[in-house]
């Protein structure tokens, strides 16, 4: 018997899931050193993105999927409002923002039940 049971698996997980992405990854790396970040059509796709975002996290906001459903209006929107306080005030540190807004979440949720 073989240590990585049935390598069929194995293959189908390369060839439909890792290969696709890797040459979008690398093709975007090539063709990425060659654009100027300041071109007006980065700009664009950097606002077009941050729209989808903000979008999405509303979206998140009024109907929360999940177990998210549970924790209250007021303590999902205190969590956003600190999480984004917290990213400006640590120098726009992703990291941090995030953890706060998540202590914010976890500890309002344990605290109201």
């Amino acid at each position: 018997m073989s240590v990585f049971g049935d390598w069929h698996a194995f293959v189908v997980l390369i060839l439909a899931g890792v290969l696709p992405n890797e040459i979008w990854r690398v093709l975007g790396f090539w063709v990425g050193k060659s654009v100027d970040e300041s071109s007006e059509f980065l700009v664009w796709v950097r606002a077009v993105a941050t729209a989808i975002l903000a979008g999405v996290i509303a979206q998140i906001l009024i109907t929360p999927p999940g177990a998210l459903a549970s924790v209250s209006a007021p303590v999902r929107f205190g969590a956003v409002i600190v999480g984004f306080a917290v990213f400006l005030l640590a120098r726009r540190s992703l990291l941090a923002s995030v953890i706060c807004g998540e202590l914010v979440l976890v500890l309002g949720k344990w605290w109201l039940g």
